[in-house]
């Protein structure tokens, strides 16, 4: 276990939270069932939950991409290392918790820089004995920082997986395309690039109103094309493996969503909407739910 960004002072933490605007790092976590947000947050959600009732599978089927992707890279790949930038709060397993199931020494670095999640880092770090997993406190902005600081786990001479899982919305275009550039072109031959991204070329209506109640808070809310999003790997020679730039419920589906424990039928019904969401089992998703494309492509 590692990770400088844990000896900061609780109490300085506290400060850089501020519980009146919700983050994007809570709301996810909110649509995922978590317990690690704050009313604002909350609302947020339920405001996203209200324009687009069926949302909560973006949120979910995103998360098991995720699972997906780094199982196939580790477990057919060989990949051993991960930079998962856009953390979020732990929840369900996570990066580490999959790559060191499959190999044991596997190296991840989680990047976030949300104090909650800095906060809640501790449990993103506990690591199996053969691997080692770190934190690091930085924002997508600065890449320089991030791959300087994740230099001190992961060994870049050799193949890295870079996740950028449903993060890159958040960065304005003039921002985002040369973060890539930036991160990828540090990054040895055989690396990996794992990629999720909100679009409105699926369902635009729903997103729409999505991205309307996103806004009014105060987030950035980019939504990308497919041309757009191929864009983060054809402009970095990198070449997405099959099935391509696809909605994230058609990345090499395995059909093995976890369904949650389902609790007793009136405590069911009792729930506010934003709540039920968390039992639901995503599993009965349709391509009229899903507004998000994934890919994973590799550096020759």
């Amino acid at each position: 276990m590692s990770g400088d960004a844990l000896s900061q002072d609780p109490a300085e933490l506290r400060r850089r939270i501020d519980t009146t605007k919700a983050h994007p790092a809570r709301v996810y976590d909110v649509f995922l069932g978590g317990k690690d947000h704050y009313p604002a947050d909350r609302a947020a959600a339920a405001a996203g939950l209200a324009a687009n009732p069926r949302g909560y599978l973006d949120v979910r089927h995103n998360r098991d991409f995720l699972r997906r992707a780094v199982t196939t890279l580790a477990a057919q790949d060989g990949i051993r290392q991960f930079l998962d930038i856009g953390t979020g709060l732990p929840t369900g397993e996570n990066v580490h918790q999959i790559a060191q199931r499959i190999n044991t020494d596997s190296r991840v670095v989680y990047v976030d820089n949300d104090p909650v999640v800095l906060a809640h880092a501790r449990a993103l770090l506990t690591s199996g004995p053969e691997g080692r997993t770190d934190y690091i406190d930085a924002d997508l902005k600065n890449p320089a920082h991030i791959l300087e600081q994740a230099a001190k786990t992961l060994d870049f001479d050799q193949p890295i997986a870079l996740c950028l899982v449903a993060i890159l919305h958040f960065v304005e275009d003039a921002e985002a395309y040369g973060i890539v550039r930036e991160l990828v072109a540090a990054l040895p031959s055989g690396s990996r690039l794992v990629l999720s991204h909100l679009t409105e070329d699926l369902n635009p209506e729903n997103i729409r109103a999505v991205q309307r109640t996103y806004t009014e808070r105060g987030f950035t809310f980019v939504l990308r094309s497919r041309a757009d999003v191929e864009r983060f790997f054809t402009d970095n020679g990198l070449q997405p493996a099959d099935p391509g730039v696809v909605p994230v419920h058609h990345w090499r589906p395995d059909h093995a969503a976890p369904v949650p424990e389902q609790p007793e039928a009136s405590y069911l019904a009792a729930l506010e909407d934003i709540e039920k969401v968390r039992y639901a089992d995503i599993n009965d998703v349709t391509d009229a739910d899903i507004n998000v494309y994934a890919a994973v492509g590799g550096k020759a």
